[in-house]
C-alpha cells in the first residue's frame, strides 16, 4: 500500500523533473537563438530506491537482509557525464538509512552526499528523501552504498557513468561491458555483529565468505555451488567494471590464464597497463579490458583477501567462472594461483603502475603550490572502558583524535550557524611527534571530539597520511568525499619531509577518491578545495570507521552563488 505522502512526493518529483526538462529545453533554444550549435546534452535520470528486507540464502543458510528494491547487489545506476540524477529513496525497514554516491563529486550539492550526521540526518523508517545531483566532469565506474552503521554490507550497487554522446573512450571500444561487484557475506546479521563489538569493546567477527555479484561460489561445508558466471565469446574484448563493495577487506582479483589491461580507476582514466592481478580496497573501482583470447573452456575467477599484518581476516576465496560460448558441459575448469594473503609486493607493483592519462582532453591538474600542508597519523589504539569485556575498548584515530558522531548533521550546523555541534580545531599535525612505525610511546590515549579542518574556497592541500603501529601496522584504504585527489607519493616507514617530496610525481600521478595507505607506511595526496561544503574523510574499512578513524573538512563558500553551496532541499531529513 502506497502512502498519500509518498504519492505527493512522487508528484513533486515528477514536477521537479518537468521543470528541469523545461530548463534544458529553454537552454537549447537559447543556444539556437544566438546561433551557437546546440551541443548541450541535458538529461534527467530518475531512479526509485525502495529500502526493503528480503530473505537471502548463501552458504546453505538463510537470513533476512536489508536491500534496495529487493536486490543484492542493488540496482545499477546508469547515466552519462553531465546528466542530472534524481533518486527517490523510501525507507521501509526498521533502521535509519542514508545512501552515499561514492566518488560522485557533488559540486555544491553536499546535501545529497549521504554520510549520516555529516551532510544529512538519516532517513527514518517510513520516510523518504530525493537525492538530487549532477555528474559534472566525471565518467567511469563508481559505486553507491549505505553510509550508516554496517548496512552497506548488503545495501550497495554500481554507478556507471558513460561518456557524453559522441565522445569515445580513450581506448579501443569493447564488444560488451560487464559489471562485477565484489562483496563480503556474514551468516549473522551484520547489525548484530557491530552492536556486539561495540558493547564488548572487542573487534567484530570477520565475514564468512566473499562474493562476486552476490555469489560466493563453492565453499566448505555447503554443497551448493552458488557461483557467478561471466560468459564471453572467443576473440571479443570486454570492458570489466570491477567494484570492491566489501566492508572490511582489500581484495585481489584474478582470472585464470587471462591478463587485464587497466584503463580507469575511481572514474578517472589511466595510462593503460597490463596485469594478471587487480588490487582493490573497499570503495575502490578498477575498469579493465579483457580479451577473450584463450581456448574454449571454463576458467576460474578468484577474489582473495590481502592482509600483511597480524590482524584477522576472512581468508576464504570467492569463486566465479569465465565461460566461453560453446564450452561443453562437464568441461574441466582451468584453475588460477591466487596471491598469498600477505603479498605486499603485488599490491605495490599494482599501485605504482597507476598513472593518470594526462592527455590534452583529460589533463592531470596537480596543484603545484600548496596553501595547507597537513600531516595525519592514522591507526588503532586501546582506551579504558569500565563496561567492556577486558576493561578496554579498541579505538581508531587521526592525529590522536577519535571522531565522535554528532546528533545533528555538521553541514546543517555549518549552514545555519548552529553552535555546539562541532569545532574547527582539527590538528594539522600530531600534537606529540613520535616514531610512527617504530616502538610506540606508552600512555598515548586518544582524545575524543567532533572536529573539522577549515579550508578556504579554492585553496590547495597537500596531505601526508602516515600509518602508525600503536597496536599493529595495517593497510588503510582511505576515502575523501567531495573531491578527487592526486596520489603524488607513497612509501614504507616514516615520511621524510626533506627527502620524500623530492621524489613526488607531479606530472601524471593517479587521480582517485580512495587510496590505500601501505602497512607501516605513508601516502601523500594533493587536492584543490573547490567544492564548498562539509566533506567526510575516513578509513573505508568499516571497522575502523566505527572505531573513530574519521574527520571532516569544512570548505568555505567562495564569491557569489556559483562558488557557494546550494540551499538545502525542502525535504531534507530531520534528526
Amino acid at each position: 500500500m502506497v502512502s498519500s505522502k509518498f504519492k505527493q512526493d512522487k508528484r513533486l518529483e515528477t514536477t521537479k523533473g518537468a521543470v528541469l526538462s523545461m530548463v534544458c529545453w529553454f537552454r537549447t533554444l537559447l543556444f539556437i537563438s544566438v546561433l551557437v550549435p546546440a551541443f548541450v546534452e541535458c538529461r534527467i535520470r530518475h531512479y526509485h530506491f525502495n529500502v526493503v528486507v528480503k530473505n537471502a540464502t548463501k552458504l546453505c543458510s538463510t537470513k533476512p537482509i536489508v536491500t534496495v528494491n529487493g536486490k543484492f547487489p542493488g540496482p545499477r545506476l546508469y547515466a552519462r557525464e553531465g546528466d542530472n540524477v534524481l533518486v527517490r529513496l523510501t525507507n521501509h525497514v526498521q533502521y535509519n538509512v542514508t545512501i552515499h554516491w561514492h566518488g560522485v563529486r557533488q559540486l555544491r550539492t553536499g546535501w545529497s552526499d549521504g554520510p549520516a550526521y555529516i551532510t544529512q540526518c538519516p532517513i527514518q523508517p517510513g520516510q523518504n528523501f530525493l537525492y538530487n545531483f549532477t555528474l559534472t566532469g566525471q565518467r567511469g565506474t563508481l559505486l553507491w552504498h549505505a553510509h550508516i552503521s554496517w548496512l552497506r554490507s548488503t545495501v550497495h550497487g554500481a554507478i556507471v557513468i558513460l561518456p557524453k554522446k559522441g565522445v569515445p573512450y580513450p581506448f579501443p571500444k569493447p564488444y560488451k561491458e560487464k559489471v562485477i561487484v565484489l562483496g563480503e557475506w556474514w551468516k549473522a546479521d551484520t547489525e548484530a555483529v557491530v552492536n556486539q563489538a561495540t558493547q564488548t569493546g572487542l573487534p567484530p567477527n570477520i565475514s564468512d565468505a566473499h562474493t562476486i555479484n552476490g555469489h560466493p561460489g563453492p565453499v566448505p561445508n555447503c554443497s551448493s555451488d552458488d557461483a557467478h558466471t561471466l560468459h564471453v565469446e572467443t576473440g571479443k574484448t570486454y570492458l570489466l567494471r570491477v567494484i570492491n563493495a566489501a566492508v572490511n577487506d582489500e581484495l585481489f582479483f584474478k582470472i585464470a590464464n587471462h591478463n587485464l589491461t587497466v584503463v580507469e580507476v575511481d572514474a578517472c582514466y589511466t595510462k593503460p597497463f597490463e596485469t594478471d592481478t587487480l588490487f582493490l580496497g573497499p570503495g575502490q573501482t578498477t575498469t579493465a579490458l579483457l580479451k577473450a583470447d584463450q581456448g574454449i573452456g571454463k576458467y576460474l575467477i578468484a577474489i582473495s583477501p590481502f592482509m600483511d599484518t597480524i590482524v584477522a581476516v576472512d581468508n576464504l576465496t570467492g569463486i566465479g567462472y569465465l565461460r566461453y560460448n560453446h564450452t561443453l558441459a562437464f568441461t574441466p575448469t582451468t584453475f588460477v594461483t591466487i596471491p598469498a594473503v600477505n603479498a605486499t609486493p603485488v599490491t605495490s607493483v599494482f599501485s605504482d603502475s597507476l598513472r593518470s592519462l594526462n592527455s590534452k582532453q583529460y589533463p592531470a591538474n596537480v596543484p603545484l603550490t600548496i596553501d595547507h600542508s597537513l600531516f595525519f597519523t592514522i591507526g588503532v589504539g586501546i582506551n579504558p572502558c569500565a563496561t567492556c569485556f577486558n576493561g578496554s575498548r579498541a579505538v581508531a584515530a587521526i592525529n590522536n583524535v577519535s571522531f565522535v558522531m554528532p546528533t545533528t548533521a555538521i553541514l546543517q550546523a555549518h549552514y545555519y550557524g548552529i553552535n555546539g555541534v562541532f569545532t574547527d580545531d582539527f590538528p594539522a599535525k600530531p600534537a606529540i611527534p613520535f616514531n610512527y612505525t617504530g616502538t610506540p610511546p606508552s600512555g598515548l590515549q586518544t582524545m575524543n571530539g567532533t572536529k573539522v579542518y577549515r579550508l578556504a574556497y579554492n585553496s590547495t592541500v597537500q596531505l601526508v597520511i602516515q600509518g602508525n603501529t600503536i597496536i599493529a601496522p595495517e593497510s588503510h584504504p582511505t576515502h575523501l568525499h567531495g573531491s578527487n585527489f592526486f596520489v603524488v607519493g607513497r612509501g614504507v616507514g616514516n615520511f621524510d619531509p626533506e627527502k620524500d617530496p623530492l621524489k613526488f610525481n607531479l606530472v601524471d600521478p593517479v587521480e582517485r577518491n580512495t587510496v590505500s595507505v601501505p602497512t607501516a607506511g605513508w601516502t601523500a595526496i594533493r587536492f584543490r578545495a573547490d567544492n564548498p561544503g562539509v566533506w567526510f574523510f575516513h578509513c573505508h574499512l568499516e571497522v575502523h570507521t566505527t572505531w573513530g578513524l574519521k574527520m571532516a573538512f569544512l570548505v568555505e563558500n567562495g564569491k557569489g552563488p556559483n562558488e557557494s553551496i546550494e540551499p538545502p532541499p525542502s525535504d531534507l531529513p530531520k534528526c
